[in-house]
């Protein structure tokens, strides 16, 4: 039987767990068996939040294209669990230039394509800062891709939208034509990376998420591990089956975000390690428990490779920073802002 957790209610029929338990690792790091094992202790911690995406896992190969969603489908189907018990947010690849083996590399996210990718454009990235014209990709209408989503809905294939790694021009432009198309179901979150090494949101999207009732989903709480401070415990770069050291020159997008030889970056964890040490926690759990503290946070999205670190995650949620801890936080914020955008 499941544990209780805190949650958060998107919408008066959805309540979500403040833990989300991400899925990105699951058939590359994590076999079939590890990943059954990781699901059922989270939801029986009281995790009923799970997310994935049609291009997992990470790093993006043909090989494992979808091996993600196909774990978690098996895992759903061995649980036996109620299907209203468990929420799952999954999201469409939208063009990259390189992942052509989803559906020829998409050009644009039009109505086929998210259609294709339910059943069976262009802003900032990850790890982008600024907006580049010379990489947009074919313009396709917003109001094609509500439609598109809508019909998703009417047909209960899906329940709400949600946008992810998306501009506070971005997610005001769907706001206003989901209201012009009339969708029966709003936008409910934005899915952008959020921790202390990255606080982007807080400059533009926190604002009109706080004016429209957008809920923030935080991916990457633990900046992929790094706020652990495993990788700079010694002189050898940490563990060599650490994601960032497993994959090193295979995994693009996370290397263009956390380089590890950013000195900023470097010097900015080891301060945060200092703070977790001098208060009695681990460095991941003050990570974590940085941002579930945010008001605009529903839900925290999280990874795992094994038991251990899942176990240390969950215990965020029962911790309550002081704000003797924030203030001291904040002050390595100001020296070291934001080393990884």
């Amino acid at each position: 039987m499941a544990m209780s957790m805190p949650t958060f209610h998107l919408a008066p029929d959805l309540a979500v767990s403040r833990l989300c338990f991400g899925t990105m690792t699951m058939g590359e790091q994590s076999r079939l068996p590890e990943s059954l094992r990781l699901l059922d202790a989270a939801f029986d911690a009281g995790v009923n939040f799970f997310d994935s995406a049609e291009m997992y896992p990470v790093p993006q190969r043909s090989e494992t294209h979808g091996r993600s969603e196909e774990f978690l489908g098996r895992w759903l189907r061995a649980r036996r669990a109620p299907r209203d018990s468990v929420v799952l947010a999954t999201k469409v690849a939208g063009p990259s230039g390189e992942m052509t083996w989803i559906r020829g590399g998409p050009a644009s996210l039009d109505s086929r394509n998210i259609a294709e990718a339910i059943d069976g454009s262009y802003v900032p990235m990850f790890g982008e800062t600024e907006y580049d014209p010379s990489h947009q990709y074919m313009s396709v209408p917003m109001e094609e891709q509500l439609l598109a989503l809508g019909r998703a809905i009417d047909a209960g294939k899906i329940r709400y939208i949600g946008l992810s790694n998306e501009t506070p021009y971005g997610l005001m432009k769907f706001l206003q034509l989901s209201r012009d198309c009339q969708l029966h179901s709003k936008i409910l979150t934005v899915q952008n990376s959020y921790n202390l090494l990255c606080r982007n949101f807080d400059a533009g999207l926190a604002e009109c998420c706080h004016h429209e009732r957008i809920s923030l989903l935080a991916y990457s709480p633990m900046a992929m591990g790094i706020l652990s401070g495993k990788y700079y415990s010694s002189d050898d770069g940490g563990p060599p089956d650490a994601r960032m050291n497993l994959f090193k020159g295979r995994y693009s997008e996370g290397e263009s975000r956390y380089n590890l030889q950013n000195p900023k970056m470097k010097a900015a964890v080891k301060e945060y390690v200092k703070i977790s040490a001098k208060h009695g926690i681990s460095p991941a759990i003050l990570a974590v428990a940085f941002v579930l503290r945010h008001p605009l946070v529903s839900s925290a999205v999280f990874g795992a490779t094994e038991i251990s670190q899942l176990t240390e995650v969950l215990q965020a949620t029962r911790i309550h920073l002081s704000e003797e801890i924030v203030a001291e936080i904040n002050e390595v914020h100001a020296r070291y802002p934001n080393p990884c955008p």
